[in-house]
């Protein structure tokens, strides 16, 4: 009974109950390992919404197909299993589902449901081995122009000698400027003034 019912949830990702509520099963995303090497997969669990009730009709067609009976008669079917879990439940029975959960009655009457645990399709993780070729070559995308890797470092090679090349000479200046603008500061400090021309002074003989 529950196999049936289960791939329709596994495959469709929901499943309403009349007078219960809908069962959702949701997704949460692979996650990366690094440290073990492994990407774990993904996880699932289920979730229970009591304001949703109602079948989707394709739900009686797939229902009718896999027990090969005429959808009237799986109409029928699916609403007494219904009313056979609102039973049990009103009579303070807990109801297991197969795989997905437990549906019962709280202190206060209202129908609750307790999930299966996580992953009920039971992935395992999968190896992730990182592996590097140093001369694999891969085509590359610059500009308007399709390139291997290879290509593309010899085109970026010259830029990066350019700038490892000395500049020895930019910080000479630096110091040769300071330099000038110290002495000039010093001779201005002690008013030291520089003479140009002949100054030696002449006497007239008359």
């Amino acid at each position: 009974m529950f196999e049936v019912l289960n791939s329709y949830l596994f495959q469709h990702k929901s499943i309403s109950i009349p007078g219960l509520g809908t069962i959702f099963l949701e997704r949460e995303a692979a996650i990366n390992d690094a440290i073990n090497k492994n990407f774990l997969p993904p996880l699932y669990h289920f979730r229970f919404d009591k304001y949703f009730d109602a079948p989707d009709k394709d739900f009686f067609s797939y229902l009718a197909a896999e027990k090969n009976i005429p959808d009237y008669e799986a109409i029928k079917w699916y609403s007494e299993f219904s009313y056979d879990l609102r039973n049990k439940i009103r009579l303070d029975e807990n109801v297991a589902w197969d795989e997905v959960g437990v549906l019962k009655k709280d202190d206060t009457g209202n129908i609750i449901f307790e999930p299966a645990e996580k992953n009920p399709v039971f992935l395992k993780p999968v190896g992730a081995n990182i592996i590097i070729r140093k001369d694999a070559q891969h085509n590359l995308l610059i500009g308007d122009k399709e390139v291997t890797n290879t290509e593309a470092s010899e085109l970026i090679n010259p830029y990066e000698e350019v700038a490892k090349k000395p500049t020895w000479w930019i910080y000479a200046l630096i110091i040769a400027v300071a330099a000038s603008l110290v002495l000039v500061w010093h001779l201005s400090s002690n008013q030291w003034h520089l003479k140009t021309g002949n100054q030696q002074k002449l006497e007239l003989v008359k």
